[in-house]
C-alpha cells in the first residue's frame, strides 16, 4: 500500500497486527494475492462484525453467481458512476480493465455505461442494476421480460440486482468514510 494514502479518513485505520485473528488472515491472504492491501480491507476492519458480514456477502456474490467477473465488474462500475463512489470507480474500474481486457470500458462505464462499447446484453444487464439504483421502485415485469429476452436466466437477474444492491451499499459506506483508493488501482490494467 502507498504510504501516502489513508484507507479512510473519518475514522481511525486499526493496525493490522490489533486485529482479531481470522480478519489478520484475511487481510494478509489479500495482500498476498494482490501484491498490495486494498484499503477497503483496513476501512472496514474498524468494525470487525461487519468486516466479516461484508467480506462473506462479497464473496458469495462473486464465487457464486450466474454472472462472469467481467459482468460483475461492469456492474459494480456502472453503479458506482452514478454513485459517484471514488473508491469502487477506481478499484473495481481496475478489475473491469483486468477481466475484460479492455483499457477503455472502465472510464466508459463510470461516466456513462449507456455510451460504452458494449453489446445489448450487457446494455440490457447495467440498465436493471442502474434502474435499482436510481429508482428502484420503477423495477417491474419488464425489466425481466428484457432480460430474459437478453438471454439472462431468473438466476442470473437475481444476482445482477444482488451486486447492485450490495455496491449501493458498499458505495455509501466508502462515501461516509472517505475511503481512498490505493495507488496501485489507477494504474493497473492499462
Amino acid at each position: 500500500m502507498a504510504d501516502d494514502i489513508e484507507a479512510m479518513t473519518r475514522f481511525p485505520v486499526p493496525d493490522v497486527d490489533d486485529l482479531p485473528d481470522d480478519l489478520r488472515e484475511r487481510i494478509e491472504e489479500e495482500t498476498e494475492r494482490s501484491g498490495f492491501t486494498p484499503n477497503v480491507f483496513l476501512a472496514y476492519a474498524y468494525r470487525p462484525s461487519h468486516f466479516r458480514a461484508f467480506f462473506q456477502y462479497y464473496d458469495a456474490l462473486i464465487d457464486n453467481s450466474e454472472l462472469t467477473r467481467e459482468e460483475i465488474e461492469m456492474i459494480i462500475v456502472a453503479v458506482s458512476g452514478v454513485n459517484d463512489c471514488y473508491y469502487c470507480n477506481v478499484a473495481h474500474g481496475a478489475l473491469v480493465r483486468i477481466y475484460a481486457e479492455a483499457p477503455l470500458l472502465a472510464d466508459q462505464l463510470v461516466s456513462n455505461y449507456r455510451n460504452a462499447d458494449i453489446g445489448d446484453r450487457h446494455r440490457t444487464m447495467l440498465d436493471l442494476a442502474v434502474k435499482l439504483t436510481e429508482n428502484q421502485a420503477a423495477v417491474d415485469e419488464s425489466d425481466f421480460v428484457r432480460m430474459r429476452e437478453a438471454g439472462f436466466s431468473d438466476r442470473a437477474i437475481w444476482d445482477v440486482g444482488s451486486v447492485a444492491a450490495f455496491f449501493n451499499l458498499s458505495n455509501r459506506m466508502a462515501q461516509l468514510a472517505d475511503m481512498r483508493p490505493n495507488e496501485e488501482f489507477h494504474t493497473m490494467g492499462r
